[in-house]
């Protein structure tokens, strides 16, 4: 008898012969807009080790100076950009077409206040905004990195930060991070202290008034706490302006609501203050820098709900206008804005407010869960892209939303669907995560896989108990995970090219990328169901009006009924699965879908 997970593989969905239409990845990779990519979404710290001799990023000491320790999870293990430019080959084979890089700027090694210590190893904890961190390489490695995707026709995506800083900045009121948020009602910038201390800032209008003469009469940076660096870290961050208190809201933690929410300080990590014109003028020439020296093709922005409009609105089009200036007319841009709920409202906001081209589409994420997770009937999806209508853009600009159902932070799809459906066997939890990236890579939006997934990682959680490593681990609690579809651990290597679903996430973004339906395509759901079951959508291809059916059965079994069609749809070829010829009627078909199955069928000429 084969063992578990190869059953499991007889499962994935039957695909159909090869592609009949050139690959658009046969173009040039300046060419593509955001909306044909498909991208591969990675942290250098857990991904490959190419280099170990920059594992303690040059620092000296233990672990608590060098911020190396591959058997924590909190720390550096060794991933760098060599690893990851030995690797190219293998995320081309999987299909991606775009990486997101982990942020790779020079880190605070370690910070944390005593017994809650942890690593910069996930990039976030920047000190240095013009150097890569010396645990991941130089900047000729990232050099070497963009030139060898760009020659594959591949593109690189960076991870930027302009909400915070490292935690360098202390308050004498507070002798832990623990600092809580005091308001600009209870502590105005016209006072040291609060409403009854000393006048201070003579002539400051308020941080609304976002002038460079408003701001020069801000003098003070006492007005709720006392801010002050300690011995040693005076010029700890570069560019030197951002040693200045008096750039930082210094306002205590934010409680992630209300004014907080923009002024707080990001769990302790000093809050720049984006109001003012020195920071917005700052993080543009930044970022304009690596934009001009690296030649990068977009920005994942961290934090991006947490930063005041207004700096958005000043920020956004000078990278726009920096990229096109070096040759890049197809920058892609988009914002975090994390959130749990399936709320496209909120996101849809931050296109318009914030004007940001794209956020990441957590929202598909939170429908995918809930329905192939098993909580949820498939309707779900029929109320995500009733919203689609509020973005900026409309329709059009959903479809350059980056979607995903496992990251970093969230955590990954297989963790959440076990949690949901705990009686439920690894082979039917493979075939959930199969399903999940299915709908992932042929609904609307740019796909967007979180390296790990295609191995059958399923983590402990979310944060550092999803940042398991790829290179062999030694993390005692990544170690004794069960991963979906193979018989290894993350004690092994796991860059398997055979996996099952290393094998499926290929070919459907082989067919993505051969079908303009599937990257720019209208799409019109067709049929969904208020429990688990049949949900279907019809892509439309841009140029010739061609209709492709899709439809996924997220329920445990088979479905079989009607679906319907564009009335000129006369005939049907398979793509994916099993499809019927033809129409049982003008406008129908009869579709039958093996339990957590899809497939796939494009209309004839």
């Amino acid at each position: 008898m084969l063992p578990k997970h190869l059953l499991a593989t007889l499962f994935l969905t039957t695909l159909a012969a090869p592609l009949a239409a050139q690959d658009y990845r046969a173009s040039s990779y300046r060419e593509r807009l955001p909306e044909d990519e498909t991208i591969y979404f990675l942290l250098p710290d857990r991904f490959e080790n190419g280099d170990t001799a920059n594992d303690k990023g040059g620092f000296k000491g233990d672990r608590m100076k060098t911020g190396f320790d591959p058997a924590s999870k909190g720390f550096f293990h060794g991933g760098d950009l060599k690893g990851l430019i030995q690797r190219l080959d293998y995320i081309q084979g999987l299909g991606a077409t775009a990486i997101w890089l982990g942020p790779i700027f020079k880190n605070k090694p370690v910070q944390g206040g005593r017994g809650q210590e942890s690593a910069g190893y996930h990039g976030y904890w920047i000190t240095d905004f013009t150097q890569v961190d010396p645990h991941f390489g130089t900047g000729a490695d990232m050099k070497a990195l963009v030139d060898a995707a760009h020659a594959r026709g591949m593109k690189v995506y960076m991870d930027i930060i302009a909400n915070h800083t490292a935690d360098v900045i202390a308050y004498r009121e507070c002798q832990t991070d623990a600092c809580p948020y005091r308001s600009r009602a209870d502590y105005p910038y016209a006072r040291k202290g609060g409403v009854t201390g000393a006048p201070i800032n003579a002539g400051f209008a308020g941080d609304r008034i976002l002038t460079q003469d408003n701001f020069a009469k801000l003098t003070d940076p006492g007005f709720a706490y006392s801010p002050y660096i300690p011995k040693g870290e005076e010029n700890a961050k570069t560019p030197a302006w951002l040693n200045d208190p008096l750039l930082y809201h210094n306002r205590g933690n934010t409680t992630f609501s209300g004014e907080s929410s923009t002024m707080g300080d990001f769990v302790g990590l000093d809050d720049l203050m984006t109001e003012n014109p020195r920071v917005v003028q700052g993080m543009i020439d930044i970022y304009g820098a690596w934009i001009d020296t690296y030649g990068v093709d977009g920005f994942r922005i961290d934090t991006a709900r947490h930063v005041n409009p207004e700096f958005w609105a000043a920020f956004v089009p000078a990278m726009l206008d920096r990229a096109k200036a070096k040759g890049i007319p197809h920058f892609h841009i988009f914002g975090e804005v994390a959130q749990d709920a399936m709320d496209p409202g909120t996101l849809a906001r931050h296109t318009r407010v914030d004007a940001f081209p794209a956020v990441l589409d957590f929202a598909f994420r939170a429908a995918v869960i809930q329905a192939v997770g098993g909580t949820q009937g498939s309707g779900i999806f029929e109320r995500l892209y009733f919203g689609d209508a509020l973005y900026e853009g409309g329709t059009d600009a959903a479809n350059r939303l980056p979607t995903f159902v496992s990251n970093h932070d969230a955590g990954r799809f297989a963790f959440y669907a076990r949690k949901a459906l705990p009686q439920a066997s690894d082979a039917e939890i493979l075939q959930r995560t199969e399903l999940a990236h299915a709908m992932m890579l042929l609904l609307r939006g740019v796909p967007t896989i979180y390296s790990g997934d295609e191995q059958g990682f399923a983590g402990d959680g979310n944060d550092q108990d999803s940042r398991e490593d790829m290179f062999p681990s030694k993390v005692a609690v990544y170690n004794d995970n069960v991963l979906l579809g193979t018989n290894k651990t993350t004690a092994d290597a796991n860059f398997d090219t055979g996996h099952p679903l290393y094998q499926a996430i290929a070919r459907l973004a082989k067919l993505r990328g051969a079908h303009p339906a599937l990257r720019r395509g209208k799409q019109i759901i067709r049929n969904y169901s208020d429990k688990p079951g049949i949900f279907a959508v019809s892509r439309i291809d841009p140029a010739t009006g061609r209709e492709i059916l899709i439809a996924f059965n997220t329920a445990t079994t088979q479905f079989d009924g009607h679906v319907e069609v564009a009335p000129e749809s006369a005939s049907f070829a398979p793509l994916i699965g099993t499809c019927p010829a033809a129409p049982v009627a003008p406008g129908s078909v009869k579709l039958s879908i093996p339990a957590l199955g899809y497939l796939m069928c494009e209309a004839g000429k």
